[in-house]
């Protein structure tokens, strides 16, 4: 039976309340076509008590999560919180203000600036800082600074944030983005019976995603820098929340902050939508470091999520639980691995210790721990449990059908899964009539069957992203898959990747075994780079490497191409070769693009 910690206990609520100013009244951001971006006012259901649709705890943080406004977190420190998934963080300095993590689009960033100015003065923005490399802590950057406002003015970011940033988004960034719509509940209905919570935050925008680089590299903890007379000391984090990632403190201003690496609840080690697998060890490993690196300097901690902790004890102690979470999560995954156990095994063996237990900012709102423990296990060991069973097994639309007809057919095996379901035991009823919708995608019965199972393991989770996922399979196996992507293809992103990751890009997207018997060689002069790229079509791989563009190759290319890099991302996009210098026979490039695909950007997830 699930035990919670004390619903009495309000400390939670006092901190998300503290220092408030105002909120954006409509709650609503629009962008310049009038499409809603951003909705808060959606989630004003939160008010009421918790109904029987949402687990107790989820609707909690939800409501703490649903806080929306200007807040006063210290001296001269303002946040925006419920704007976004992310918080938006203002430090005052000499001349105007310092924007840390300017959330995820632009029109709710530049939403969050007004609110701040309203109150606080036309204060301009001297000074960005990006926390780390995921896209809620960059994407507005155009909504605090429209172009031609950045000359001369900081961006501060942790040594490989631009790297990350963008590769996270271009290799595997089709299938991230859609299982975010299953993991964000971007198409559930926002109501007790749909999307309540992300528990990192209340939702996520859907307006335009901006990137401008970084000026200013963080490359070592305790570097120092100022920007607008605010004094700034640095410390990496890299492998925790992000590859690239750090926190930093204001020394002058008592304030820490703690990017995303301490929130108020069990953060993801493998997120659900998809990515490199976290460090947990190291993550705990930070965590203990800002203890001791920041001892005695603080009054005040905040981060990219969630409320603000106050007193220096306070904060000590939050830190100290945290660090000991990753910690144990870690450290007990690998003693139970090695004594044979696999992931799912100890997933459902750990437990944490009662004193975390009855921690609200150790529970599992975005990430749990039965996902991260076999995060944990898929970093050390991988996908395969050693098992020989489980080394050559058949694709799931394959092992479906066969697991029907032991079963007895299909008439037999929704009735045994339906069974189950009357029973309580909802996890094997949906592994059977996921089973069955896998050998026939056209059984509505089975669809239906599964969807009110995945209905009711969704409404009882406490984890918000287990929630969405859920209750977005089972919205999808009633009316099938809806397009609902956040575009990452913006002409400012793509200027944002390297050249190698340009050409990586495609590479990822080419019909490998259409091409197989082809070759050609490609090279392009990028003259605003000083560099020759030459791209080699073998063996059905795209490959490609670089050296200086006046360096002659022993053997010529059979097309070469004179550019700059804004005219290669326009012969990527299709627009021809008008103005590039051309030698050889362009109807290679022809020829290689007749390889590239385009991804499914609605491919399915609940049926095969």
């Amino acid at each position: 039976m699930t035990t919670y910690p004390s619903f009495a206990d309000r400390a939670d609520f006092d901190n998300a309340e503290r220092g408030f100013i105002d909120r954006l009244i409509p709650g609503v951001v629009k962008d310049d076509q009038g499409k809603v971006v951003w909705d808060i006012d959606a989630y004003d259901y939160l008010n009421a008590d918790c109904p029987s649709t949402v687990n107790p705890s989820l609707w909690r943080q939800a409501q703490l999560c649903a806080k929306q406004g200007l807040f006063e977190v210290g001296e001269r420190i303002y946040q925006v919180r419920g704007l976004d998934i992310s918080n938006m963080t203002l430090v005052e300095g000499e001349r105007g203000v310092v924007v840390i993590d300017p959330l995820i689009s632009t029109e709710t960033a530049a939403a969050a600036l007004a609110l701040y100015r309203r109150h606080r003065g036309d204060r301009p923005v001297t000074g960005v800082i990006y926390t780390h490399s995921h896209g809620d802590h960059f994407g507005g950057v155009r909504g605090v600074l429209p172009h031609g406002t950045e000359q001369g003015v900081p961006i501060l970011a942790p040594e490989g944030f631009l790297e990350h940033a963008v590769s996270e988004n271009v290799y595997a960034g089709n299938a991230m983005v859609r299982r975010a719509v299953y993991m964000y509940g971007a198409n559930l209905a926002k109501s007790p019976e749909g999307q309540v919570s992300t528990g990192l935050g209340i939702a996520t925008s859907e307006g335009t995603i901006s990137l401008i680089a970084p000026t200013v590299d963080i490359t070592r903890t305790g570097q120092e820098e100022t920007v607008d007379g605010v004094r700034i000391v640095f410390q990496l984090t890299p492998g925790t929340e992000a590859p690239a990632e750090m926190n930093f403190l204001f020394p002058d201003l008592r304030a820490l902050c703690l990017a995303e690496n301490a929130t108020h609840n069990m953060h993801n080690v493998l997120t659900l939508r998809g990515a490199l697998v976290r460090d947990a060890r190291i993550w705990a490993r930070y965590l203990d470091e800002a203890l001791t690196l920041f001892e005695g300097q603080y009054d005040v901690a905040f981060a990219s999520h969630h409320w603000p902790t106050w007193g220096e004890e306070n904060v000590a102690a939050f830190l100290g639980a945290q660090r000991d979470l990753y910690a144990y999560l870690h450290d007990q995954t690998l003693r139970l691995l090695n004594q044979g156990l696999t992931g799912p095994e100890i997933a459902e063996t750990i437990q944490l210790p009662p004193a975390l237990e009855q921690s609200w900012h150790a529970r599992g709102y975005y990430g749990s721990l039965s996902h991260n423990v076999k995060a944990v296990y898929q970093r050390y060991l991988g996908w395969f449990d050693g098992n020989p069973a489980h080394l050559w097994e058949q694709p799931p639309a394959e092992v479906a059908r066969r697991y029907v007809e032991v079963a007895g057919g299909p008439e037999q095996t929704l009735a045994k899964a339906r069974a189950y379901a009357d029973e309580g035991d909802l996890r094997f009823a949906a592994t059977l009539l996921n089973h069955l919708v896998f050998s026939d995608p056209d059984d509505k019965d089975a669809k239906l069957a599964l969807a009110d199972v995945y209905t009711r393991l969704g409404q009882g989770a406490e984890n918000g992203t287990w929630r969405n996922f859920y209750l977005t399979g089972a919205l999808e196996l009633r009316d099938g898959p809806a397009n609902h992507a956040v575009d990452m293809t913006n002409p400012e992103m793509a200027m944002s990747l390297t050249t190698g990751m340009l050409l990586d890009s495609v590479a990822v997207t080419l019909d490998g075994p259409r091409a197989w018997a082809d070759a050609l060689t490609v090279d392009l002069v990028l003259t605003d780079e000083g560099h020759r790229y030459r791209l080699i079509l073998s063996n059905g791989a795209l490959t490609h490497r670089r050296a200086p563009a006046d360096r002659t190759p022993t053997t010529p290319a059979g097309l070469t191409l004179t550019l700059t890099k804004p005219q290669l991302l326009g012969v990527l996009a299709g627009r021809g070769l008008d103005d590039v210098g051309t030698e050889g026979d362009p109807a290679l490039l022809t020829r290689l693009f007749s390889y590239v695909t385009r991804p499914d950007r609605a491919f399915p997830i609940v049926t095969p």
